[in-house]
């Protein structure tokens, strides 16, 4: 409901905002860049939605993903943790995970969590002991990847959305362009070539949202793979020190 609420608010926003900026093209000099776009018909309006959508949603996940990546070099909390699990202290290791806040500290603070109930219930069968942590980490990156691939989807929706909104308007204009080669008598000359302007700006307006959501899209699929690789090696490397590490 939470995500739902943020789109539906989204849409409203970017259209309100793209609307707003083609009516003011509609005012500039004829002649001018923004008047020929505007000349590309109504359909410009959503495509630059579109593309106010894919910059906001590019700003979140920026956002998003340095947050996910927690505070301080990810190599050096990982080696810390190993060294406060050697020295046999799974509280600082814990105290450390809180204080990183990334989502690779959220799944090892999760195994830490697992290893020290396990260990106040007296358990010491270390296959069971590792077992237990296994689930701890694919219970906690189940709750994790959701935050990391949040709006990919929607990204992906919008590249294919404007590729075919633009089409749509390089169809609407080819439909004034030929009526106006229709008439009886010589072609309108002047609706020929807004058909034609209206059809190309519209092409290349639906292309800039395409080429926008897919970049988008495979370089925070990149990042958010990066994040899973990560998670699991770091995951498996605390598993194995804490089997068979001092830690109490």
């Amino acid at each position: 409901m939470k995500q739902g609420f943020f789109t539906g608010i989204l849409i409203v926003v970017t259209y309100a905002v793209s609307l707003a900026f083609y009516v003011w093209m509609g005012t500039t000099p004829p002649g001018s860049m923004f008047h020929a776009i505007w000349q590309g018909g109504p359909v410009v309006s959503v495509l630059m939605a579109l593309i106010l959508m894919v910059i906001a949603y590019i700003v979140e996940r920026v956002i998003a993903l340095n947050k996910a990546a927690g505070k301080g070099n990810i190599p050096e909390f990982v080696q810390s943790l190993k060294q406060d699990i050697d020295a046999g202290s799974i509280e600082d290791a814990i105290a450390k995970c809180d204080e990183h806040q990334s989502s690779l500290s959220a799944v090892l603070r999760a195994v830490l969590d697992r290893y020290r109930n396990m260990q106040s219930l007296n358990i010491t069968d270390r296959e069971k002991k590792i077992s237990e942590m296994e689930k701890a980490v694919e219970e906690a990156t189940v709750m994790e990847m959701p935050l990391l691939e949040k709006n990919l989807v929607a990204i992906s929706t919008i590249a294919s959305i404007s590729t075919m909104v633009g089409l749509l308007g390089t169809t609407l204009g080819m439909i004034r362009a030929f009526a106006a080669m229709a008439t009886s008598g010589a072609p309108d000359a002047v609706q020929l070539s807004l058909g034609i302007s209206e059809a190309l700006f519209n092409t290349a307006l639906g292309i800039v949202g395409g080429i926008m959501g897919i970049v988008t899209y495979n370089v925070f699929t990149s990042r958010v793979d990066r994040f899973s690789y990560m998670i699991d090696e770091a995951a498996f490397y605390i598993i194995q020190t804490l089997g068979t590490g001092k830690a109490r």
